[in-house]
């Protein structure tokens, strides 16, 4: 083979790789958001699941102590036992929970610790166990629309 067409295979194949990255470079972007939208999804539902744990472990707290509790602390091991160490410091993935007592019963916050990477929505419930959202940065209260229901959703297509 003469220098001249090994010269002309290298320019060949560095056309082909520059190619290859600039359709990489097209992709990837758009991967990455599907990607973090899945993953946001899969963080937003998790908080669901904890905030219904918090509410059964309210009932149970309730049962044995005739009150319910007022804090996270009151929930956790150092007393109750009734919800993980972690979950007892107020944040799990991605999200942060709060619990307060009021005089007819309790509440519970989640809200994402990074509002649009870890979450785009904020959630409540209380002692009526419906959990409720809210999409943005205000947090979610008694008047917001229920998790699953229609009126909620339109915020969803985001």
């Amino acid at each position: 083979m003469t220098l001249a067409s090994r010269r002309a295979v290298v320019r060949a194949s560095l056309g082909v790789a520059l190619a290859m990255v600039a359709v990489a470079a097209l992709i990837l972007p758009a991967a990455w958001a599907k990607l973090d939208k899945a993953r946001n999804y899969e963080e937003e539902r998790s908080a669901i699941l904890v905030v219904q744990s918090l509410n059964t472990a309210q009932v149970q707290y309730n049962s044995q102590f005739e009150r319910y509790a007022r804090s996270l602390s009151e929930l956790g091991p150092r007393a109750a036992n009734l919800i993980s160490p972690d979950l007892a410091s107020g944040e799990r993935q991605g999200y942060k929970f709060m619990v307060s007592g009021t005089p007819a019963g309790y509440t519970i916050s989640a809200v994402p610790s990074v509002l649009g990477s870890t979450g785009s929505r904020t959630f409540y419930s209380d002692q009526s166990l419906v959990i409720r959202e809210n999409y943005g940065q205000e947090p979610a209260t008694a008047n917001s629309k229920e998790v699953g229901s229609a009126a909620a959703k339109v915020g969803d297509s985001k």
